[in-house]
């Protein structure tokens, strides 16, 4: 897996991304992680739906509560868009943390066994094998509209411009 060019940090030290850089217009690449009960889920099973991507971390941290409590909470704004939250965290712990918060609108799946996500989108953070935050919003033709690595870990993302660019499409 190479690097790419994006920059991002931990409690402003730097961290390197690995995988191939995403970008706005680019065809979204289909990828295969795990879900609940240990099933496979693909970006193929939402064609002709558009697909809000909301990556993170792990659920064991205070943002990447946040985030996902958003995301969970702005459904009905996003006009039918599937949200597909992804992490490296394992399926049980995933499911746990939703059953938990109450989380019902969000899918979570897990990019542990492969990085198979990461590595396509570019969300690999090389230190420590886990996924950077950010939000990436494919259209239904399965174009990538909207792209998002934030680049301090320990921010949570622009939700406003990613609901924004849902309304769009």
């Amino acid at each position: 897996m190479k690097e790419n060019s994006v920059e991002v940090t931990f409690a402003g030290s730097p961290l390197t991304l690995m995988g191939n850089e995403i970008k706005v217009g680019d065809k979204a690449p289909d990828f295969k992680a795990v879900g609940a009960g240990l099933n496979p889920v693909k970006l193929s099973d939402f064609t002709g739906k558009v697909v809000v991507i909301a990556v993170y971390p792990s659920v064991d941290t205070g943002i990447c509560v946040l985030q996902n409590r958003r995301f969970n909470s702005e459904l009905d704004q996003l006009n039918g868009a599937i949200i597909l939250s992804i992490s490296c965290d394992l399926p049980f712990a995933q499911s746990r943390f939703c059953d938990a918060e109450g989380l019902k609108n969000i899918i979570t799946i897990s990019d542990h066994k492969d990085l198979d996500f990461g590595g396509k989108y570019g969300f690999v953070i090389k230190e420590l094998r886990l996924l950077a935050r950010g939000t990436v919003i494919i259209d239904a033709a399965g174009i990538v509209r909207y792209v998002e690595h934030v680049t301090e870990i320990t921010h949570e993302p622009n939700y406003e411009a990613a609901i924004a660019a849902v309304k769009s499409l």
